[in-house]
């Protein structure tokens, strides 16, 4: 006889998004069950975010170690043990790890499940061997898996994803990527600093839906450093070549010259993700779906208004802080009935390459579609003592001002992009003016203070006033009576 359970939320999926409306709901006192046929944490923690940030670091100081002598700093050939590496980013791994565990959500007073869920009807789950749950409301949080791009005879050949790159042992003689976003582009630099031979192939524009001026800065500088981006170019096969150790793959590819070919012994699709939604019963809930994900309104809620859904699985930003930010309105909305509505332009993004290139809001190009009625602000690094003292000179900030100076966007590429959006995240979310930032004392020297001469720069037009200047100029004849 099966178990029945009575929760009053019950959560599929123990990615970013599942752990934090569970521990969020627990702490409210609210009865959580919790589903997981795979491993606690998902794919951030096993083979997202963290392994991939632990080896972008390596691959930082490898790349300091490199450029050591412009700062006076003799060092001699940068050394890779590869093998080294992949005990750091098990260890970063591991170090996590029980911060996402079952042992500490059942400490929570999460209920666990391990297993596989299935809806059984619009009120009811199955999950492990048989176990039925009647929630108040389900939270759907299945996440993503890589998407293969259609290449022919890549069945054939052995390639790596973002969840299976990370268990190389051996570093790759020459690694070809399969995609020019975020996720490629991460991992090719890392590869290339780790002393690999890269190629990064794309049919589409790289780092697409980014301002491309902004990514621009980002290409040039792997470019630099030597990865080759063959972009516009369309696969024509794959095929492999030999057998044992000296086995390589060909990858057939045409471009404006006719084909080419290139040999390489790995290969790394990189084309996306899809989210995990065809094996939840979704049908016998009344929950529509489609290739991009669960349907869901403004408030998370899907089709069936007892059934939420966050992160990848409801098609929005494949982002960990995105599906935790959801966690947030499933939580008010379920719980407390607060009518909590998604804010997709509050939610900020980051390309972790070196330079980092961060965006939230809208971008110069969005503002024109929509017509809206804006400027651009802009400040280089170069004109940043702190930048100048890193020598890290590449890069700018661009804010999209509307009506009346309010921020309405700003992506920023350079050293700490990724940490100095969040003040422009508070911004765009909170629909502050870009006098707040005028107004703001950072220190110095930092790099914050392009932030602040950007905006500073919205003033400058009412300073060459006529009228200003007049005024200035009789309050000077005052006071020199």
């Amino acid at each position: 006889m099966s178990e029945l359970l009575t929760p009053d939320i019950c959560v599929i999926g123990g990615g970013s998004g599942g752990l934090s409306v569970a521990a969020a709901a627990a702490a409210f006192g609210a009865s959580v069950v919790l589903v997981e046929k795979g491993r606690m944490g998902g794919e951030c923690l096993n083979t997202g975010c963290v392994p991939s940030k632990a080896l972008l670091a390596a691959a930082r100081h490898a790349r300091a170690v490199a450029e050591a002598r412009a700062f006076g700093i003799a060092t001699r050939a940068v050394e890779v043990d590869f093998a080294k590496v992949r005990e750091h980013v098990a260890g970063v791994v591991a170090a996590i790890a029980p911060n996402d565990s079952k042992e500490r959500f059942t400490a929570l007073g999460v209920q666990v499940i391990e297993g596989a869920a299935r809806f059984k009807d619009g009120a009811t789950v199955v999950a492990g061997e048989g176990t039925e749950i009647r929630a108040g409301h389900f939270v759907i949080a299945t996440g993503s898996r890589p998407s293969l791009p259609p290449v022919p005879g890549l069945e054939a050949v052995p390639f790596l994803t973002n969840e299976t790159v990370f268990e190389l042992s051996a570093r790759p003689e020459h690694l070809l990527v399969l995609g020019a976003g975020p996720v490629g582009l991460e991992l090719a630099q890392a590869f290339r600093r780790l002393g690999s031979e890269v190629s990064v192939l794309d049919t589409a524009e790289p780092l697409a839906g980014e301002d491309p001026e902004c990514a621009a800065v980002v290409l040039d500088q792997l470019v630099r450093e030597g990865v080759a981006l063959k972009l516009g170019a369309s696969i024509v096969r794959v095929e492999p070549v030999g057998e044992g150790r000296g086995a390589r793959i060909r990858v057939v590819a045409r471009e404006e010259g006719g084909e080419q070919s290139i040999l390489v012994s790995h290969l790394l699709a990189a084309a996306g993700r899809r989210p995990n939604v065809e094996d939840l019963g979704l049908e016998h809930a009344g929950i529509r779906y489609d290739g991009g994900g669960i349907l869901v309104d403004h408030m998370l809620r899907t089709a069936n208004k007892r059934v939420y859904a966050i992160g990848d699985a409801a098609g929005g930003p494949q982002l960990t802080h995105a599906a935790n930010y959801h966690a947030g309105i499933v939580v008010r909305n379920a719980l407390f009935r607060l009518n909590a509505r998604v804010d997709a332009d509050a939610i900020p993004r980051v390309t972790f390459t070196d330079p980092e290139l961060a965006h939230v809001g809208l971008t110069e190009a969005e503002a024109r579609r929509r017509g809206m009625r804006f400027q651009v602000l802009r400040w280089p690094y170069h004109e940043n003592d702190r930048a100048q003292a890193e020598r890290a000179t590449a890069g700018h900030i661009k804010v999209v001002v509307g009506r009346h100076g309010r921020i309405l966007g700003c992506t920023i590429v350079g050293m700490a992009a990724g940490e100095l959006i969040a003040a422009w995240t508070l911004a765009v979310g909170e629909r502050l003016n870009v006098g707040a930032f005028g107004g703001m004392i950072v220190p110095y020297p930092t790099l914050t203070e392009i932030g602040k001469r950007a905006a500073m720069a919205y003033f400058t037009p009412v300073a060459a006033n006529v009228w200003v200047r007049r005024i200035m100029a009789l309050l000077r004849g005052k006071r020199r009576r």
